[in-house]
């Protein structure tokens, strides 16, 4: 990941949370960049709870969720930036990619199509909690205060499902056609643990339920308003 990021063309800072690891085991590279500062944890918390509060570290306009072992495409924040600086909207996406072990990609297209979305209709291009999510949540490069007001899920797995769903519901957004984010394949992966799946079903489950009723409460502020 870090990696990745050096090879960004726009300038970029990262918070990286220690859940509950010493900082000793931070890599060197990563430990002396200083465009990259840790949250130190004195005990594991899990992903959710850890991201949440490294928030409060955040220091620029805009915030992009990531998982420490995947990486960025060599544009992926200058594309989005450019996009979110050049219409106004809050958030701005891109299609993933899975980076299997031998290098080779597959390019994941995203159900949620192409083009401007307005706030609250990502999460309808999820038909039902079984079905895959409408959008990857590593995608999306955010306001950062819209990041804030939605911010992961109180949920052992899947709570990035709540994060993507919450902001896409807040502002308008754009999806971009391009991959901007690549997921590494590997047995170390959290999803490729044991019993991953028992919990799975039931995020999902959580996730779309949120999504449904985030919207409908919105929608109906919003009818509200204009009488």
């Amino acid at each position: 990941m870090h990696a990745s990021l050096t090879r960004q063309s726009v300038p970029w800072e990262a918070v990286i949370a220690l859940d509950g690891a010493s900082p000793d085991r931070l890599p060197a590279p990563l430990a002396q960049d200083s465009r990259v500062r840790t949250l130190v944890l004195p005990r594991p918390v899990g992903a959710a709870c850890a991201r949440n509060l490294a928030l409060a570290h955040v220091r620029t306009r805009y915030t992009n969720w990531a998982d420490d072992d995947d990486e960025f495409t060599d544009d992926a924040m200058s594309v989005r930036l450019n996009a979110l600086e050049s219409t106004g909207v809050g958030w701005c996406a891109g299609w993933s990619e899975d980076q299997h072990q031998d290098g080779s990609t597959t390019l994941w297209r995203c159900p949620t199509p192409p083009g401007r979305h307005e706030a609250g209709d990502v999460w309808t291009y999820w038909k039902s909690p079984t079905d895959t999510i409408p959008i990857g949540p590593t995608t999306i490069l955010a306001r950062t205060d819209l990041v804030r007001a939605a911010p992961m899920g109180g949920l052992v797995q899947g709570e990035d499902y709540c994060a993507a769903l919450g902001v896409t519901a807040l502002a308008p957004g754009i999806l971009l056609p391009v991959p901007v984010y690549r997921y590494r394949k590997w047995d170390g992966q959290m999803t490729a643990q044991v019993g991953y799946d028992q919990l799975e079903a039931a995020a999902r489950e959580h996730a779309w339920a949120y999504g449904r009723s985030l919207r409908s409460v919105l929608r109906r502020g919003e009818d509200l308003v204009h009488g």
